[in-house]
């Protein structure tokens, strides 16, 4: 709950009605990650992206807390050949040499996370306190304000509880408390404890790592370096649960701000979704590896493995009580975009259709079998490998909704496409959505059109076979809301574009 400005108020367990926090098709996902798992941990390729990820949160981690900034492109290099310092001259606002000293103790702390959980320890107020000294062993001072405002390096204490106050001011004067000094210990005892007994509880590893990384915040054990404390015990949980480090990127940085403080409110909802969306992507990503494998395996066996599957007329190695449901919801999905998409052409008919004799507006929808789910596939394959990182399989399951504006005077047509397809090179019941934009122009040099085309919701829609229909429609229906509105935004933009002088 949001502290009040005379007290600190004590930390809070988990809410007894946790279960709708959960993000719900992780639960599908991670069935499938796990009966995959142990195959894809001998590729290389998920090696070196084990290895890529694990760079990124060492040095995102630190970005996120102004510990240094290091940019884009040198972040990108960093990552993909290794932190070493003749990499990162030019790419800091910092000596390199003292930044680099950082990263590597980031980067030991992360790959410590794994030991930890290899050796099957169990987490203690101790390790918290090692995870503090090794995180911080390169920076000497942190920031601090005395009693008259001013602003001065105090010595870090590392691996040791804070015994000062570290409260910070609100825009508008007032102070956040964390827990005092002398409570401390007591509440990192309480908070050890009550994650202890949420292994016996079946929590969600996105829930308990939000709630373990939101509560520890609350009590700011240590003088400086909580951030970064924080995102390694929600990466514990993580690691625990099979999954992959909890990399919060800096352009997340806002999104991830709102989430605390909707925790600190009471509400943990916004920041467990970030943290199971997070989850989601790397996951994804990962299976993605086994796809890329899978698809190399070529040969007479794959070829005749097709013909069965034509013969029996299924998705490509699907078992009809996965395929089966997944294509009816999948079904009713598009279907209710269908519905919404022809509330949204009513209301651009009724404001500008009536105004120009030569712009329409149209509402279409192709089902799986429909010959017109051809129309997008190239767009759908792109996405997916190169924007979202996972295989699309189109032959498994393909449907798409779409609303276009047509404008006859300018010779262009704008659409905003929805397209549902099966995930991964074998179908396991996991069904994908991107949504994109495309701008058919007229060529001044051509009877032809030039067709350009963007992504507009970075964020995976997914479902899957066990997935309640109803809950997925209304995923679905806010996922097509957001989409369409970046979409119709960029159309209108585009108005203004093709109107200036």
């Amino acid at each position: 709950m949001e502290q009040p400005s005379d007290t600190y108020r004590p930390i809070e367990d988990l809410p007894a009605s946790w279960a709708p926090l959960q993000v719900a098709e992780l639960r599908a996902l991670d069935q499938v990650w796990q009966e995959q798992r142990e195959r894809l941990e001998t590729l290389d390729e998920l090696k070196r992206f084990r290895t890529e990820l694990i760079r990124s949160w060492a040095i995102e981690t630190g970005v996120i807390e102004r510990v240094y900034m290091i940019d884009r492109g040198t972040t990108e290099i960093l990552i993909e050949r290794g932190i070493e310092e003749s990499l990162l001259v030019g790419g800091t606002d910092r000596d390199p040499t003292e930044v680099m000293a950082v990263l590597r103790d980031h980067h030991q702390t992360a790959e410590g996370l794994f030991d930890f959980v290899t050796r099957r320890r169990n987490l203690s107020t101790s390790y918290i306190k090692e995870l503090h000294q090794v995180l911080t062993r390169n920076q000497a001072t942190s920031r601090a304000i005395d009693q008259f405002g001013r602003v001065f390096d105090r010595e870090l204490l590392h691996g040791d509880w804070k015994r000062e106050p570290n409260n910070p001011t609100r825009d508008d004067g007032s102070e956040y408390l964390y827990c005092p000094p002398e409570h401390v210990a007591a509440e990192m005892d309480r908070l050890v404890a009550m994650h202890l007994d949420h292994a016996s509880m079946a929590v969600p590893p996105e829930v308990e790592a939000a709630w373990l990384h939101h509560r520890f915040t609350q009590i700011h054990p240590f003088q400086d370096g909580n951030g970064r404390v924080a995102r390694a015990l929600a990466s514990l949980v993580y690691i625990r649960a099979r999954w992959f480090p909890l990399s919060i990127h800096r352009d997340q940085k806002n999104e991830y701000i709102d989430a605390l403080e909707s925790a600190d409110a009471g509400n943990l909802a916004q920041l467990t979704a970030l943290f199971g969306r997070t989850a989601k992507n790397a996951l994804v990503r990962a299976l993605a590896v086994g796809d890329r494998a899978e698809q190399d395996l070529t040969g007479i066996h794959s070829v005749v493995s097709a013909a069965r599957d034509r013969m029996l007329r299924t998705a490509p190695g699907a078992d009809p009580k996965v395929f089966d449901p997944a294509k009816e919801t999948s079904n009713r999905l598009l279907q209710a975009g269908r519905a919404q998409l022809v509330d949204v052409k009513r209301v651009i008919d009724e404001e500008i259709s009536q105004l120009r004799p030569n712009f329409s507006v149209n509402v279409d929808i192709a089902l799986h079998g429909d010959d017109r789910t051809r129309w997008y596939r190239a767009s759908q394959i792109r996405m997916a490998r190169e924007e979202l990182h996972y295989f699309a399989n189109l032959g498994a399951y393909n449907g798409w909704v779409r609303i276009r504006l047509n404008d006859f005077d300018e010779g262009s047509r704008h659409e905003v496409v929805v397209c549902l397809h099966a995930m991964g090179q074998t179908f396991r019941g996991l069904i994908a959505g991107v949504a994109f934009f495309e701008r058919a122009d007229r060529s001044e040099d051509s009877e032809g059109l030039i067709t350009t085309e963007q992504c507009l919701v970075s964020d995976l829609f997914q479902l899957n076979h066990i997935d309640d229909p109803a809950v997925a429609e209304r995923r679905f229906c806010d996922w097509l809301q957001r989409a369409t509105t970046v979409g119709l935004g960029i159309w209108e933009r585009g108005l203004e574009d093709s109107q200036s002088p």
